[in-house]
């Protein structure tokens, strides 16, 4: 493909979520996840990465070549026996390597988070496995957070008769109890405030493999920047991508056109030394009296950018005012 990326990206992305559960922990009852050291909250990589294929899946009808592999209820082995259909005619009895190849590049041409994020396609007909060039770490927040367990009435109960009772039956059950023995309690986790530091990776090298493409990487940012506005839930509060996204792009300094290519490619700078060196992101009130407080709005902190801390070889890009300056 033509618009395959030559560069090496490392984008840094702000997202807070007031009143709401950011991302619950199953083994915690659901609870908010938080680092039990420090008391920051934490966002899976898994959580961030489902919310960019929400969006992917509702701005494309999850059509190929955008379609999404991991869609929510659903067999993943449909689509690869479909793959091995689709690129050897059939689903094989043997898998051989040219067999799970073909799968493989057809997997990856059709659907959006394999050529992203890449997949494990071994679990029924063997399309083998693809690393993805888009990487995402835990997000954890700014600030140290609370979470409440708050109790919440439920107007109405769910008790169970028979599997075949009728309609007339549960009214009349219903009859015959005491008003408050129709209302239930409830609870509810979440979270007053938190802002959140997200951190992605992108590498040219993994993107050559999988085809991920110029459109692909616009797609990924446009993602990123309206997760949250079409995934609302009760549990979830508000949530909110703050804009720009930060996004670091090696652009490599050798004056031989190739040379400067394969820098771009390999890249210029280590990844933390453009996260904890160019943004800084703090709470304006640190230097006074007010510094207790705890922040409960994203006006609440400020945003440093260190423009004279950017390497040589990198160009600091602000999305969405810099997507055509993507390649």
């Amino acid at each position: 493909m033509s618009d395959i990326i030559n560069n090496r990206y490392e984008f840094l992305f702000l997202f807070d979520c007031e009143n709401g559960n950011p991302n619950g922990d199953p083994d915690a009852g659901n609870a908010p996840r938080i680092d039990p050291q420090d008391l920051r909250g934490l966002v899976s990589d898994v959580a961030i990465k489902r919310r960019i294929r929400n969006y992917v899946q509702e701005a494309h009808g999850n059509q190929m070549p955008n379609a999404i592999f991991i869609e929510h209820a659903t067999n993943v082995n449909t689509k690869i026996a479909k793959a091995h259909e689709e690129a050897n005619g059939e689903v094989p009895k043997k898998s051989t390597k040219d067999v799970v190849d073909k799968a493989r590049e057809w997997m990856c041409a059709n659907f959006y988070d394999v050529r992203a994020f890449g997949a494990v396609m071994s679990t029924g007909a063997n399309a083998g496995q693809v690393r993805g060039p888009v990487q995402i770490a835990f997000a954890r927040s700014i600030d140290q957070i609370l979470p409440l367990d708050i109790s919440i009435t439920r107007m109405a109960v769910a008790d169970k008769l028979k599997d075949s009772s009728p309609s007339a039956d549960y009214l009349k059950w219903e009859g015959e109890q005491e008003e408050d023995k129709l209302r239930t309690m409830g609870r509810k986790s979440l979270i007053p405030y938190g802002l959140f530091l997200g951190k992605g990776f992108i590498s040219a090298n993994l993107a050559a493999q999988t085809g991920f493409g110029l459109a692909d990487l616009k797609l990924l940012f446009e993602a990123v920047l309206n997760m949250y506005e079409h995934d609302r839930s009760a549990s979830k509060g508000v949530m909110t991508v703050r804009a720009p996204i930060f996004v670091f792009k090696h652009v490599g300094t050798d004056s031989d056109k190739e040379q400067r290519k394969r820098q771009a490619c390999l890249g210029c700078a280590p990844a933390q030394v453009l996260f904890e060196e160019v943004i800084e992101v703090c709470r304006k009130n640190d230097n006074n009296a007010n510094a207790t407080q705890s922040p409960r709005k994203f006006s609440d902190y400020e945003v440093k950018i260190h423009e004279d801390k950017v390497p040589s070889g990198v160009e600091l890009l602000q999305l969405p005012d810099d997507m055509d300056k993507l390649s």
